[in-house]
């Protein structure tokens, strides 16, 4: 059987569950609570754990992204969704049955470090669905190919005074994120679920959105409007072969956490994927159609600097 997120009733509120609820919801405050210092997006280097499967049904992730068109995703756990910093990454996920690469696309709240929760469809992929948990090994891809440049979409109700955007098809992990509609770069700060703010606006727009990793790799994007709700393709990519990547010189911290002005997106229902030279190539299950991937893999970049040491958790 899959492993379904539990689905809180109203019949199951009136026969005493309440009082249950409550202490999750206690447990839950406190680890949101505590959580902040000890987050951190999954590493390079390998890690051991174990792998179940859940549907949308008929809702979305936390990180506010499209499904994927393979239909290859992840929820992590709150210590590795380390606050929304791990959202459009991609990751390696090794089972039973052999290897599959995931897009960073949801939050798992109920899952502890080194517990993922994979789509139906990736998870079938490396293990055999009737078993609803297998062991598996993940490791954080550096520099990945993407299925299209990257992409924006600003938020409802962002206007010239309250801006937000969210950023898909970056690949690597982001640190930095600096806006220019009209005046200079502001830095715009990063909320829990995906989209990039900036309180006091940047403006009416067309926009530069300047997109920093981190690994220090950098990419502009240009003449972005100011139309909320709608998904603005550009023709940059930032990994697998861009010319406007540039060396990284060392690794960068994911920025933290920034109080936020806008409600974070509704939750998803409780029941339980951009181009350097020398990319890491997709796997054939999700390599783009008419896209061919590089011969060779991009060395692996240890992000362990950037990393809380996981005594402090």
């Amino acid at each position: 059987m899959s492993a379904h997120r539990f689905r809180f009733s109203s019949r199951w509120l009136a026969a005493g569950g309440a009082a249950v609820l409550a202490g999750i919801l206690g447990v839950a405050m406190l680890l949101h609570d505590s959580g902040a210092a000890c987050a951190a997006p999954p590493g390079t280097t390998q890690k051991t754990g174990k792998a179940t499967f859940y549907d949308l049904a008929g809702t979305s992730g936390n990180c506010s992204l499209e499904v994927p068109a393979d239909d290859l995703y992840v929820a992590l756990g709150p210590s590795e969704y380390s606050e929304g910093a791990s959202c459009g990454a991609y990751l390696d996920v090794t089972g039973p049955k052999g290897k599959v690469r995931v897009k960073v696309f949801d939050s798992c709240p109920e899952c502890p470090a080194g517990h993922i929760d994979l789509s139906r469809t990736a998870f079938k992929k490396i293990g055999t669905e009737i078993d609803g948990i297998i062991p598996i090994k993940y490791k954080l891809v550096t520099n990945p190919s993407t299925p299209a440049p990257i992409s924006v979409r600003i938020k409802e109700g962002a206007s010239q005074y309250w801006f937000a955007a969210r950023l898909d098809n970056h690949g690597n992990l982001l640190s930095k994120v600096q806006v220019a509609g009209g005046g200079g770069f502001k830095t715009a700060h990063r909320t829990d679920y995906n989209y990039w703010l900036i309180d006091a606006g940047a403006g009416p727009g067309p926009f530069k959105i300047k997109i920093t990793d981190v690994y220090g790799n950098t990419a502009t994007v240009t003449g972005i409007k100011m139309s909320p709700g709608t998904v603005q393709k550009t023709g940059t990519r930032m990994t697998g072969g861009s010319s406007t990547v540039t060396a990284a010189e060392k690794a960068v911290t994911p920025s933290a956490k920034a109080t936020t002005s806008a409600p974070a997106k509704t939750a998803k229902s409780a029941t339980p994927s951009a181009s350097a030279t020398t990319a890491a190539p997709l796997l054939e299950a999700t390599t783009a159609p008419g896209t061919a991937a590089p011969a060779t893999d991009q060395p692996l970049v240890d992000l362990a600097a950037a990393e809380p040491a996981a005594t402090t958790c």
